[in-house]
C-alpha cells in the first residue's frame, strides 16, 4: 500500500488549484465565443467600422479636405478605431447583463467557480472581437486614404493606445452589465453617453469647427484626448504632454471599474 508525501499532496493541490480555473475560464470563454456567433457579433463588429468610415468620410470629406493641411483620411483614423472598441465596449456589456438577467451569474455564484473566473472569460471573448473590429477599422481606413507613415513604432503606439482603450472600456462596460441584469437599460445607459462624447469631440472636425463656447468641454473630454494621443502616434509626434491627459482618463475609468467590479465580488462572496 503506497501513501502520498505531504510534498506530493501539496503539489498535486496547487496544480488542481492553477488548472481547475484554467479550464473553466476556457469553457465560459468558449461559451461567450459561441453565443457571440449565433447572435452575429461577428458580423455586426466587421460591418461598424465600415459603416462608420462611409457614413462620415463621404459626406464631409470634400468639406475637411479645404481645410488648410487637412488630409481627412489621416485625421478621421483615430475617431474610427475608437468608435470600433466602443461598439465592443456596448456588446460587452449587454453580455454581462444578458447573463444576470438569464440567471447564469447566479448559478455560477452557487458553483465552485472562482468569482474572478467569469467576468475574465468575458473579457476573454471580448478582446477576440476588440481585434477583429480594429483589424477592419484598419482596412476601412486604408481603403479611404489613410497610410501609418511614421514607421513601426509609431504604428505599434497607434494600435497600443487602441487596444488599451478597448480593453479599459470593454472591463468597465462589462461591470456596468453585470450591475445592471437589465440588458435594455443597459444598452439605453452606454448609448447616449457614446453618441454625446462621440459627436461632440475632435475625432469629427477640429475644435476650431465648434461654436466656442462648448470648445473646452470638446477638446477636453475622454474620447478627443484619447484620439489626440492616437493623432501624436500617426503623426510622429506623440510626448509625454499629449499622452498625460489620455493616461489621466484612463486611469480615472480603471480605478472607477475597479471599484465596480470590487463592490460586484464582495456582494458575491456574501452570497
Amino acid at each position: 500500500m503506497t501513501t502520498m508525501t505531504p510534498a506530493l499532496v501539496v503539489s498535486s493541490g496547487a496544480t488542481e488549484a492553477i488548472v481547475a480555473p484554467t479550464r473553466q475560464w476556457l469553457a465560459l470563454t468558449n461559451r461567450s465565443l459561441r453565443g457571440m456567433a449565433r447572435e452575429g457579433q461577428f458580423f455586426l463588429c466587421i460591418v461598424s467600422p465600415v459603416l462608420l468610415t462611409v457614413c462620415f468620410y463621404i459626406p464631409l470629406r470634400t468639406i475637411m479636405n479645404n481645410y488648410p493641411g487637412m488630409n481627412y483620411a489621416q485625421f478621421l483614423m483615430p475617431v474610427i478605431c475608437l468608435q470600433s472598441v466602443g461598439f465592443v465596449a456596448t456588446s460587452a456589456a449587454m453580455r454581462a447583463a444578458t447573463d444576470g438577467s438569464l440567471g447564469l451569474t447566479n448559478r455560477l455564484r452557487s458553483m465552485p467557480v472562482n468569482p474572478l473566473v467569469p467576468p475574465l472569460a468575458r473579457l476573454g471573448a471580448n478582446m477576440v472581437l476588440l481585434v477583429i473590429s480594429l483589424t477592419w477599422a484598419l482596412i476601412s481606413g486604408l481603403v479611404i486614404g489613410w497610410r501609418p507613415d511614421s514607421g513601426p513604432l509609431n504604428f505599434a503606439g497607434f494600435i497600443a493606445v487602441a487596444l488599451l482603450i478597448g480593453v479599459i472600456l470593454a472591463f468597465g462596460a462589462d461591470i456596468i452589465g453585470a450591475l445592471s441584469h437589465n440588458p435594455q437599460a443597459t444598452s439605453q445607459a452606454l448609448a447616449l453617453p457614446q453618441l454625446i462624447l462621440g459627436m461632440l469631440s475632435t475625432g469629427f472636425v477640429p475644435e476650431e469647427r465648434f461654436p466656442e463656447w462648448i470648445r473646452p468641454f470638446a477638446r477636453n473630454q475622454p474620447i478627443s484626448q484619447f484620439t489626440d494621443l492616437m493623432r501624436g502616434f500617426d503623426n510622429g509626434n506623440a510626448t509625454l504632454q499629449v499622452a498625460f491627459p489620455s493616461i489621466c482618463w484612463a486611469i480615472g475609468i480603471v480605478l472607477a471599474a475597479l471599484a465596480g467590479g470590487t463592490w460586484v465580488m464582495m456582494r458575491s462572496s456574501r452570497r
